[in-house]
């Protein structure tokens, strides 16, 4: 192969990494949206955002439904950045509304 060839390919494969990543942008983004609705319903309940079973039934199923290449720790440890960013989201939330007088157990 060619350099040029090389840079054609290059090129063709970062197309497509840019257009997975606006994917997995969006996608992130709707599960950041069902988070926020979560934690509103938590704050209503009085419940605590963090919920280790919760999370570690998210970590298996991912795990259980993964077909590779990456490894299943891999894939954890990419989760549980995700999910330290949607509580951060939530706890955000929370704050935010409770500054707003929206807290309705305290109006």
């Amino acid at each position: 192969m060619t350099p040029e060839e090389a840079n054609a390919h290059l090129e063709a494969c970062r197309g497509e990494i840019d257009d997975l990543d606006r994917q997995i942008v969006a996608l992130l983004n709707a599960r950041a949206g069902v988070a926020a609705r979560i934690g509103d319903i938590k704050q209503e309940a009085a419940m605590r955002v963090y919920e280790p079973k919760r999370e570690d039934q998210v970590y298996q199923n991912v795990v259980a439904t993964n077909p590779g290449p990456l490894k299943g720790d891999a894939l954890r440890r990419i989760y549980e950045r995700i999910m330290d960013e949607m509580r951060s989201l939530q706890r955000d939330r929370m704050a935010g509304r409770q500054e707003a007088g929206l807290d309705r157990r305290n109006g």
